[in-house]
């Protein structure tokens, strides 16, 4: 077997843009000759799918997988969302979401998860992105457990069962019955879903958001007028009201809008005489933080079709 060097891993990479251990393997397979691995990686759909990597991926799926007293949520991108229609894509998504159940949310351990199909989720992953033809990638995930009580999940313009395009999980400690806490999980889930709160508590706010929004308020407060004492107070007013509005449990109940979380969740525990906590809580939004690129559709079509755009102007005159 030829001595393959981190040097000559390092080329291949370049030229083709593959994984680095994609590349180690080619090499390997082919005795080292790097015209040969390059298209071992071509023949495999390696090199074609590292091209595709450089493209937005924006659309997609999010999964939601439970089971009792775990629950995990996974989003998986893909360029369009034609893919989220499609079954192979769909599967994929719905097996990572169950090996994220099982063994935990660290991406990157979850790349190197197995597959029924016995190859790892990065080795399916790859594959998919040659036969599908568009970029994808798996962007996040997270596994949500308590000791007893429920995980209990929500899923927003669902498009398969357990997918769709956001994603909640919230858990639940407790020894009510899981009829009590499966219906409490359920509003709550469709109240984080619609409210978007940005952390559970409001002492578990970004600080680096809540110095932003303070300086913000500051410079409107300035523009009053009004006594340093009197702005200062004003300021304090305006960031106390963000921790409250962003804070899932001191945010109004969406389906009342008078009901702190919190209340709801005391009230319910009350009602079924067992203490419930909300012990944490998951929301995916697909796509949520991506910078999509903006399309010119009409060129994409006068692109693919071969005819500038004009031309084709000229022609439907």
């Amino acid at each position: 077997m030829a001595d393959i060097t981190a040097a000559m891993v390092k080329d291949l990479r370049e030229k083709s843009g593959a994984g680095m251990m994609d590349c180690k393997k080619a090499l390997n397979e082919t005795g080292g000759d790097m015209d040969a691995a390059l298209d071992w990686l071509r023949t495999k759909g390696l090199a074609a799918a590292a091209k595709k990597s450089s493209r937005t991926a924006a659309e997609g799926l999010v999964g939601i997988e439970v089971s009792g007293t775990k629950g995990a949520a996974v989003e998986v991108n893909s360029e369009t969302d034609f893919v989220a229609k499609n079954g192979q894509f769909q599967q994929f998504v719905r097996e990572v979401t169950q090996i994220a159940l099982a063994t935990g949310g660290d991406v990157d351990a979850l790349k190197g998860g197995a597959m029924p199909s016995g190859t790892t989720v990065e080795e399916v992953l790859t594959k998919n992105i040659a036969t599908i033809g568009e970029n994808q990638s798996l962007r996040r995930a997270k596994r949500l457990e308590v000791s007893k009580g429920a995980v209990v999940g929500y899923v927003h313009n669902q498009q398969a069962p357990g997918l769709g395009k956001i994603g909640v999980l919230v858990a639940l400690e407790s020894e009510a019955s899981d009829e009590v806490l499966q219906a409490l999980g359920k509003q709550l889930a469709m109240h984080v879903a619609a409210a978007f709160p940005k952390a559970l508590n409001e002492e578990d706010l970004d600080e680096s958001e809540i110095e932003r929004e303070r300086a913000i308020a500051a410079e409107k407060a300035g523009e009053s007028g009004k006594p340093a004492d009197i702005v200062a107070k004003m300021v304090e007013g305006t960031i106390a009201k963000y921790r409250k509005e962003h804070a899932l449990v001191s945010q109004l109940f969406v389906m009342d809008g008078k009901t702190k979380i919190s209340d709801v969740v005391a009230k319910a525990g009350k009602d079924a005489g067992a203490t419930i906590v909300l012990k944490d809580y998951v929301r995916f939004q697909l796509g949520e933080g991506i910078e999509k690129e903006e399309s010119d559709f009409a060129a994409e079509v006068a692109a693919a079709s071969g005819v500038p755009q004009n031309k084709q102007a000229e022609t439907a005159v």
